[in-house]
């Protein structure tokens, strides 16, 4: 059965000329141009790697700060312990504990924040959540800044904005970048950077292409191909 195109899809895709590659400026300005939802929606990157996926030395996996941020206000739960407790409270952490806080996980279910940043003490005891946490995209790691022993620095990078990036099973690469309510110049700082930061990636095993193509596009609208 074939899927119906709501008539705000349909006039999104009037604003954009299919197949062909604007300027981030000017694809910015395109999405500015098609309808809105009646949320906030979130402005998204969508980026086609030319990666063997099964090869682990071409993952693509990485964090940015973004400068003008995400646009959500992120809960961030901090699992450590000793003076790290007070740290992070004072550093505006919404949850701090630790094997208490990692019980509550495990036995209730407890799952009211969006990231977590655990100190590397913890993690032996954090692991045990693995399939709890793992497939919510919520399991602390080195690489994505989250475990940590300077709790504070990282819950200040997450509330102002950072986001990770890591590749999917396709060789896909899906960020939010900003919102709607963003200005053109906001959204386009914020996509100048992970466009950069991703180009920066790059494995040095990758030959050939490395981005083959860049989409921006909002939650409920048009892709619009991004020249790069």
């Amino acid at each position: 059965m074939a899927t119906k195109i709501s008539k705000r899809v349909k006039a999104a895709y009037t604003k954009v000329e299919i197949g062909r590659a604007y300027p981030l400026l000017d694809a910015v300005k395109v999405l500015e141009q098609t309808p809105k939802a009646k949320f906030n929606e979130t402005v998204e990157l969508h980026f086609a790697l030319g990666i063997d996926t099964k090869d682990s030395d071409q993952n693509v996996r990485g964090t940015i700060v973004l400068p003008h941020g995400t646009g959500k206000s992120m809960k961030v739960a901090v699992i450590c312990q000793g003076d790290n407790v007070a740290k992070a409270k004072n550093a505006g952490a919404d949850h701090v504990g630790g094997m208490d806080l990692i019980e509550k996980i495990d036995k209730e279910g407890f799952l009211d924040f969006d990231c977590i940043i655990a100190t590397p003490d913890m993690m032996k005891d954090l692991s045990k959540l693995g399939k709890v946490l793992g497939p919510r995209g919520l399991m602390p790691s080195p690489k994505a800044g989250t475990v940590t022993p300077d709790v504070e620095r990282a819950l200040r990078e997450v509330k102002a904005g950072r986001v990770e990036f890591k590749n999917d099973k396709q060789g896909g690469l899906h960020l939010g970048i900003a919102k709607r309510s963003f200005t053109v110049e906001q959204i386009v700082a914020n996509a100048q950077l992970v466009i950069d930061t991703i180009a920066h990636a790059k494995p040095s095993s990758v030959k050939g292409v490395f981005i083959k193509s860049v989409y921006l596009s909002s939650t409920m609208g048009a892709g619009v191909k991004v020249a790069i």
